[in-house]
């Protein structure tokens, strides 16, 4: 019996899989055309941006703290305190801000896109919207999308800014590490292209857990187990394409580039 489900149920996610990749296809196909729900869009982006903003700030801020936590002693006893606040903007720009705000969104958005879409699916509300004349794609995915390539770049940016003011706390009161010095750091270690390669995959995240959140909802079936199903596997599956995305995307940014040397 369980020899016939598991390869039944991965065969199932790779046809759900594929039909997100057929999805996305679709979505830039109607963004060409230019047609765009402004209503819709605005609204799901104060559900994605400001609605997410308080447990992305919270997240960001504990982060900071307990990776400067875990650095700060070692680099005190190397003589190389000056340099804890870059090496927490690298790690921050460059992969803790990014990922863990996907992450955040993947639970939180990426989740409530399934369920919402799959309850509309298993109602026959998409068939409803067809008889009006009105594309799923244009209404309900596009919006989405939409919303998420904007705003998860800013929520990635902000938690940015509140990590480095989370470590900087630590660093200064349990360290006895300067402000200046600290700040000076990170000026010296973080460039320009940190920031825009901080957002680039923020947006790129963004774009898959709404493709992924919102195709799993378009091909929920079986009612309110199907709903909770797909709700489940949109959250795993936008989490593993985020992580193997994320590896690409480093390797694209960040391979060529000469590593920061320490400023003692």
């Amino acid at each position: 019996m369980y020899k016939r489900l598991i390869p039944s149920s991965l065969a199932k996610w790779g046809q759900r899989l594929l039909a997100a990749v057929l999805l996305a296809g679709q979505v830039v196909i109607h963004l060409l055309g230019g047609k765009i729900h402004r209503r819709n869009t605005l609204e799901q982006m104060a559900f994605v941006g400001p609605q997410s903003l308080l447990i992305n700030t919270i997240t960001a801020a504990f982060v900071g703290m307990v990776f400067t936590i875990q650095v700060a002693r070692e680099f005190l006893n190397f003589g190389a305190g000056s340099a804890v606040g870059g090496v927490l903007a690298v790690a921050l720009a460059r992969e803790l801000s990014p990922v863990l705000t996907a992450v955040i969104v993947a639970g939180r958005v990426g989740s409530a896109f399934a369920a919402e879409i799959g309850t509309m699916q298993v109602t026959e509300q998409i068939d409803a919207l067809y008889i009006l004349r009105t594309d799923p794609i244009d209404y309900l995915v596009i919006p989405r999308l939409i919303a998420c390539c904007i705003m998860v770049p800013i929520l990635t940016l902000f938690s940015l800014i509140i990590g480095m003011s989370g470590g900087l706390l630590i660093a200064t009161t349990q360290y006895s590490i300067a402000q200046s010095v600290f700040l000076e750091s990170a000026r010296n270690f973080m460039g320009i292209t940190d920031l825009i390669n901080a957002a680039i995959k923020g947006g790129v995240f963004g774009g898959l857990v709404a493709v992924i959140g919102c195709s799993w909802g378009l091909t929920t079936s079986g009612g309110a187990k199907g709903v909770g199903e797909s709700t489940t596997t949109a959250v795993v599956t936008a989490l593993m394409a985020i992580f193997i995305t994320n590896f690409f995307l480093s390797w694209i940014m960040f391979q060529g580039m000469g590593s920061a040397s320490l400023t003692l």
